[in-house]
């Protein structure tokens, strides 16, 4: 089991969480699919769920709502990054061509955070940890194992994220014909064209999660009402992929690593 005991680095991605339509609908969906415990939450946090596996949190889901003008936002899972100071790194955000969604704002004792799209429009979140710092487990099924941007403009992004984040961008060093982020030397995201995507996919963060058995989660989300939209292919160094959507449209990818059988 990968538990994460510590504080996430600046520049790692630490927490991910999915806005839908219908909350409830959402936790039975990923409970039945990955396993997840969920409730929807205390109103004094906006209903927010807290998904956890073996009782550590893996994953937030919340409703998705229109705020004042602002129409409810898009149905789709939303990485977040540990950062030291989230007030600075909105700043750095706004003078590197990104553009701030959510504003920082306190999140009870838990942490600051803001919503943000870089340059070409992919979003993210910020997350300056207080009493929550993020995903107790990673890497295992049903957790978190791996973030990917799919951008237009690689070396633009790389040089964005590497400003405002203060991650390194380039190749990777396990796999040099991929581009990736590194914090302290350690690989903790990935960064690839659009050039194989569908025409009109806008660019965006793909949330990746750990699973046992890639093909028998894809039936599973196929009994539960979901959608393939890239059927499982095994990728060389990586393992066995496919790329998925939810019945409420959010897309996320699962992958059954070497080392996960």
């Amino acid at each position: 089991m990968s538990e994460v005991t510590g504080p996430y680095e600046p520049g790692t991605p630490c927490w991910i969480d999915l806005m839908v339509p219908d909350q409830q609908a959402g936790l039975d969906f990923y409970r039945d699919l990955f396993g997840w415990q969920g409730e929807i939450g205390p109103d004094e946090y906006g209903g927010y769920s807290v998904c956890t596996q073996k009782g550590k949190p893996v994953a937030g889901l919340m409703k998705a709502m229109a705020m004042g003008d602002q129409p409810a936002p898009p149905t789709a899972w939303t990485t977040y990054f540990s950062v030291a100071d989230a007030d600075a790194t909105e700043a750095a955000v706004k003078a590197n061509g990104g553009t701030v969604v959510m504003p920082t704002s306190d999140v009870m004792t838990l942490g600051r955070m803001f919503v943000a799209a870089d340059p070409y429009g992919a979003v993210f979140g910020v997350w300056q940890p207080r009493d929550f710092k993020g995903a107790e487990i990673v890497n295992e099924h049903g957790a978190l194992v791996w973030n990917q941007l799919h951008s237009p403009d690689v070396p633009g992004a790389g040089a964005f994220y590497s400003a405002v984040l203060g991650v390194t961008a380039g190749p990777m060093p396990e796999m040099p014909e991929f581009a990736g982020f590194q914090v302290k030397g350690h690989t903790v995201g990935g960064v690839m064209g659009m050039e194989n995507l569908p025409e009109g996919t806008p660019p965006h963060w793909l949330v990746n999660f750990a699973v046992d058995d890639t093909d028998s989660v894809v039936d599973a989300l196929v009994r539960k009402g979901g959608s393939v939209l890239v059927p499982p292919f095994d990728m060389d160094k990586v393992g066995r992929m496919a790329v998925l959507q939810d019945p409420q449209g959010a897309v996320f990818a699962v992958v059954a690593t070497a080392d996960q059988g």
